[in-house]
Order: C-alpha cells, then structure tokens, then sequence
C-alpha cells in the first residue's frame, strides 16, 4: 500500500467540510448512524467554537454558550465524528487534545505552552518554517494534526507587532493548561 503524502492527506481531510450540524447530521443518517442529544450538543458546540477546542471545553458547553454535555458522551462523539471526517485533532503540546471541525480550508496552528493561546495559521505564512525544515532535515512537514509550541508574544514579553509583523491573532485565547 502506497503511503499518502501530507498534501495528499490534507486534500483528503478538505474534501470532508460540513457547513453546519443539519449536514453533518444528514451525513450521519445516511451512513446509518443516529444523531442523539449529545451528538447534536457536541456538534453545537463544535460550530459555535471559534478555532480548536478540547473535550473538556465542550462538555462545559464552551462557559455557557451553548448546553454542555456529559464528558464521557463528548469522548464518545468526538471519537465517531472523527471517523465521519467532521472533526479531527490538534495536539498541542502536554495540554489536552483539541478538536477542530474540517470546514474545507487548511489551517495550521502555534500554541503558547505557558497561557494555552491557540493561534490559527494560514499555511502559506509558514512556508518558510516548512522549507527551512526541508532543507536541513528531508522532510516534508506540515502543522496540521501537532501545532507548533513555543510562547506567545506576550508570554515572551515581547511585542506582538514586531514578532508577526501585524499584530493580528486569528484564534481565540483557550483557558490556560493545567
């Protein structure tokens, strides 16, 4: 059997996009699956996360915002919705696994090991990491499944304008780790 390469991964990975929970749910019964209460609060809270996020999280319904769901249901769920390909994991370091839902773009993801800040890249804007990589080690490399880990500007104490160039965060500020 022939080994996948990232970019063909990734491309398979982007063909599975669900646009809201009424598709994936249809996805679910045409595969002869059952869409249950938790199921539908997992992906409730799946869509209304605004980037990655961990089972923890969802089972508290993301601090109110939508109804949380009993934890060992949001294991379950998550593990099922992985397999259907509406889901897959970011591993962030020694912090909990989160889950992202597959929305038909690649987006790749840093992680700050001291606050949990999780920050959604383009890819494109770590080609030069990528290339770097390729030339001193070999590999082809991607960030799409393990996030890069390091300190955010402000735990580094430095400027977020001069460590971007922009200033700009495209991920939402996780509770810090434990």
């Amino acid at each position: 059997m022939a080994r996948q390469t990232a970019a063909q991964v990734a491309t398979d990975r982007a063909a599975a996009a669900f646009s809201d929970v009424e598709a994936v749910t249809a996805a679910i019964r045409e595969r002869g699956g059952r869409v249950t209460t938790a199921r539908r609060g997992v992906l409730a809270a799946l869509f209304a996360a605004e980037g990655p996020t961990s089972a923890p999280d969802i089972a508290d319904g993301l601090g109110g915002r939508v109804t949380g769901v009993n934890l060992s249901s949001v294991y379950r769920n998550l593990g099922q919705l992985e397999e259907l390909g509406v889901v897959r994991r970011v591993h962030a370091g020694a912090g909990p696994v989160l889950y992202v839902l597959q929305d038909g773009s690649q987006r790749e993801y840093v992680v700050c090991e001291t606050c949990g800040h999780v920050e959604t890249v383009d890819p494109t804007r770590l080609d030069r990491v990528r290339a770097e990589i390729r030339n001193a080690l070999g590999y082809q490399t991607h960030f799409t499944d393990f996030a890069l880990i390091g300190l955010c500007p402000r735990c580094a104490g430095t400027d977020a304008d001069s460590a971007n160039g922009s200033g700009a965060v495209t991920g939402p500020r996780q509770s810090p780790r434990m």
